[in-house]
C-alpha cells in the first residue's frame, strides 16, 4: 500500500514536471535563439579582432608585439563576468544589452582566439615565405596568400573548443539585462508554484546546450575535414617569430 502511494506520488510530480516542460518549451526556445546568435556575433567580432593580434604578436615590430601581448594577456586574465559589470556598470555604457554583451563577450574571445591563430601561423614553415618572397611576392602578399590560408585550415580544431566554451559563458550574459536560454529558465522557474518542479526544466536546459554544443562541433569537424591539409598540423612546441 505504501508503495503504491509512493509509486503514485512519484508519477504525479514526474507528470507535473513534464507538464511544466512543455509549456515551456516555446519560450527556452525563444532564449535559445538568443544564445546562438549572441555566439555567432561574438565568435564573429573575436575572430575579426584576433587574427591582427596575433599577426602583431608574430610579424610586428617589437612596440606593436609588446603591445598586442598586453591585449591578449589582459583580456585572458580578466573574468568574462568582471568585464562585463566593469563595462556596463563601471564604465556606464549606455548600449542596447544584446550589443553591450556581444562586444564585452567578443573581446574576451578574440584574447584566446589570438592564441588559437597564432599558434597556427607559426606551423607554417618559415621556408614557405622565404618561397614566395623569391617569386617576387612582398611580405604582405605572402603572409595573406601563403601563411593565411594554411593558418586558419589549422586552428579549425581549436577553434571548436572556443565555440564550446563560449556557448557556455553565454549565460553569464544576464548580468547586462539579456533574457537569454539560460535566464529564460531562471525566470520561469522563479514563479512561486514552479519552485518543486524545476529538475526536468533544468534538465532540458542542459540537454539544449548539449544539442548546440555536439551540433556545432559536428559542423566544425566536417569543415576541418574538407579543408585538412595532410601532414601539416599545429605546433605544441614554445612560441617563436617569423622575424
Amino acid at each position: 500500500m505504501v508503495i503504491a502511494q509512493e509509486t503514485a506520488g512519484w508519477q504525479e510530480l514526474l507528470s507535473e514536471q513534464l507538464k511544466l516542460v512543455g509549456e515551456s518549451l516555446p519560450t527556452l526556445l525563444s532564449g535559445t535563439a538568443i544564445t546562438v546568435e549572441l555566439t555567432i556575433c561574438l565568435l564573429l567580432l573575436g575572430f575579426t579582432l584576433a587574427v591582427p593580434v596575433a599577426l602583431g604578436q608574430i610579424y610586428g615590430p617589437a612596440p606593436l608585439r609588446w603591445l598586442m601581448g598586453a591585449y591578449e594577456r589582459f583580456f585572458r586574465a580578466i573574468p568574462i563576468l568582471v568585464l562585463l559589470v566593469f563595462f556596463v556598470f563601471g564604465l556606464k555604457v549606455n548600449l542596447p544589452a544584446f550589443l553591450s554583451a556581444a562586444l564585452v563577450f567578443g573581446v574576451h574571445s578574440s584574447a584566446y582566439q589570438s592564441q588559437i591563430f597564432r599558434g597556427a601561423i607559426q606551423s607554417i614553415s618559415l621556408g614557405q615565405i622565404s618561397a614566395a618572397r623569391a617569386i617576387g611576392l612582398t611580405r604582405l602578399q605572402a603572409i595573406r596568400y601563403i601563411v593565411l590560408p594554411q593558418a586558419f585550415r589549422l586552428a579549425i580544431p581549436a577553434w571548436s573548443n572556443e565555440y564550446s566554451s563560449v556557448l557556455k559563458d553565454t549565460s553569464f550574459a544576464f548580468t547586462v539585462g539579456l533574457v537569454e536560454l539560460n535566464q529564460r529558465a531562471v525566470q520561469i522557474a522563479n514563479y512561486p508554484t514552479h519552485h518543486d518542479k524545476v529538475f526536468a526544466l533544468f534538465f532540458t536546459v542542459a540537454i539544449i546546450y548539449l544539442i548546440l554544443t555536439t551540433l556545432g562541433t559536428r559542423l566544425l569537424e566536417m569543415i576541418e575535414r574538407r579543408f585538412r591539409i595532410p601532414g601539416l598540423t599545429v605546433h605544441t612546441g614554445a612560441a617563436h617569430s617569423h622575424g
